[in-house]
This record gives structure tokens, sequence and C-alpha cells, in this order.
């Protein structure tokens, strides 16, 4: 995997003003007024890796569902492309290549196949469509299991099968719909090699998740979303450092957590911020020198005794918390 820095590196290099993806207003209701996305303003580079990140129910898979004309807007303007998806929904089809959350690769197809046909459903003659599929085969190491029928094939190797051919046709952007829910971490890390190959050739991808070190270790920027609304958009590192801390201090402890909070915002040296998070506190701090001795210190001056106590730098759950006042996995 690329580092952090390597990642803003190739973002320089590969990703321009450009714009491949804007949404203006965007919003969708559904029947029992059930606001879905709400007002949704984004713009998505060329060779742009776009996260969007959030809960389940934020509105990120009805958000993607809208950019690939599967779900209609009920107001609001989204242009992939250059093209308006609502006024020519099959122009905008012939562009994209789509990942979706769940395995809907054709089952009465070997893996091979899945990918030939893939190329002649999209107008590539038959040569060039077997070429391509044996070089995807190698590319994305399917070619082993080649002539398997795909309900025999893992599940890491499913979704690999998936991403293989959405780009057989060479999309303009690839959308990835919570692209590794459910992998076992070997296959997520092997998926996340593979996105991370073809952000270094340029090609734009807006991915949801609501895994955070997924969206730190593979975007270029990131929307932060609830309840249909996007609180924040960003760089990893931007967003991570718009917390104000440089640690973040988890206490659990007996005795009245409400009254402890109290305590240690104002005796605790550099904390900044604190919350109480159900059975827990957490303590926004600047510095991190001597910081736990200070807080237990602090904490048993004031008749509590610390059960648990940990320190760690701010994450992006960091700042979905500081946005919500809830954990990000809620």
């Amino acid at each position: 995997m690329s580092t952090q820095t390597d990642k803003i590196n190739i973002a320089s290099d590969r990703a321009s003003d450009e714009e491949v993806i804007r949404c203006e207003q965007l919003t969708k209701r559904y029947p029992g007024d059930i606001l879905a996305v709400d007002r949704l303003d984004l713009k998505v580079h060329h060779g742009e890796v776009f996260g969007l990140l959030g809960p389940n129910g934020a509105g990120k898979t009805t958000t993607v569902g809208m950019l690939t004309t599967l779900v209609t807007p009920t107001s609001g303007k989204a242009i992939v492309s250059g093209i308006d998806v609502v006024a020519h929904p099959a122009l905008v089809k012939q562009l994209i290549g789509v990942v979706a959350q769940t395995n809907n690769l054709d089952r009465a197809l070997t893996v091979r196949e899945n990918l030939y046909y893939h190329g002649r459903f999209f107008g590539m003659r038959a040569r060039e469509s077997r070429e391509a599929a044996e070089r995807f085969l190698g590319e994305f190491h399917l070619a082993g299991r080649a002539n398997a029928d795909v309900a025999a094939i893992s599940g890491g190797m499913a979704k690999r099968l998936q991403v293989a051919r959405a780009l057989l046709h060479r999309p303009a952007v690839l959308f990835l719909d919570e692209p590794t829910a459910g992998l076992d971490p070997q296959s997520r890390l092997a998926l996340w090699d593979i996105l991370d190959k073809l952000h270094a050739e340029g090609q734009t991808i807006l991915l949801t998740t609501h895994y955070m070190e997924e969206a730190d270790s593979v975007c270029d920027r990131i929307a932060i979303m609830d309840h249909g609304r996007i609180l924040a958009i960003d760089t990893p590192k931007n967003l991570k450092k718009s917390v104000g801390a440089d640690s973040i201090v988890t206490v659990s402890s007996t005795g009245d957590l409400d009254d402890l909070v109290r305590l240690l915002q104002d005796q605790v040296e550099g904390a900044t911020e604190s919350r109480r998070l159900d059975s827990v506190i957490q303590l926004h701090i600047k510095g991190t020198m001597g910081v736990l001795p200070r807080i237990v210190a602090v904490a048993e001056q004031g008749g509590f005794h610390i059960t648990d106590i940990s320190v760690a730098e701010p994450t992006l759950e960091t700042v979905f918390i500081k946005l919500t006042g809830k954990e990000l996995r809620d």
C-alpha cells in the first residue's frame, strides 16, 4: 500500500481541475417523506479517488445510485463526464463502471465469460473483447480460475472480478459502493492494492465506505455524510487536523462520568475538548508529553478511579464525532 504522502504526490500528478462529477442541490426523497439525500453539492476531479464516508443510512448508496442512473433524483442536477444523468442516462451508462455492494456477476457464465460478454455488451469487437478479458484475468490475478463458475470462487476473487468487469470498457469514472464490505482482511488489502494501481494510472474513482481506515488509506479527498447531508469535505490529513488536537485520550472510570468530564476539561492542561460517549470519556489534548499521568492524577484527586485509559492520534472517526456527537459506526 502507498503511504499518505505517496497518495498526495500521486494526486498532484494525476488529478486535474477538470470536473468529472458535479452535483448541484441533488436531492432524493422517497415515499413516506424519507429524505435520503438533502441538497448535495459535490465536485470530483479527473484522476481523483474520492470517498463518501458515513454510517449506514447516511445517503451514500443513494448518491451513487443517482450518479449511475439507477435512482431518479427528486430535484437538483447531476453531471457525469459532462452529461446530465437524468436527461441522457443511456449515454452516462456507457461512460461509467459500477461495482455494487452485492455480487451481481452472471452465475450462468464462467469467470472469463463474465468479462468477455461485458465487453461485447459495451460494443467491443469479439477479438478486442477476448484480448481485453485475457489481459484483465492476468492483471487481477484471476487467470487460474478463468474457466470456473463464478459461484465456485471466493468472495475476494468475486469482488476482484466485479472490479475487472467494470473497468473492461475503459470507463471515465469507476463507482465502488462499499467495495470491501464482507471481505476478509487479506482480500481487503488486495483490493486496496488494485485501487492504488488504478489511481496511479489516472483512473477517476468514487467510492462509498463506512470503514475509516479504508477512506484514509485510499482517498485523495473525502466527504463525510450523515442524514443525507455533507458535513465536511477535504483531504484525510486536513480533516484530521480540523479536530484541533494532537491526541485523543479515551477514559473509563467508576463514578459519575458527567462530573468527570467537567473535572478533566477544567483541570487537565492542554484539554481542548471533552465529551462523554456512552460508557467512556474522550478528551482532545494539545501536546502528548505526560498526558496520561496528568489525567490519572486529576481523576484520583477528584475521587474517581480510572479503570482503563488509552491514547491515539485523531482519526476520521474523531472528525465525525466532533461534527455529529456520535460514533461513525452507529
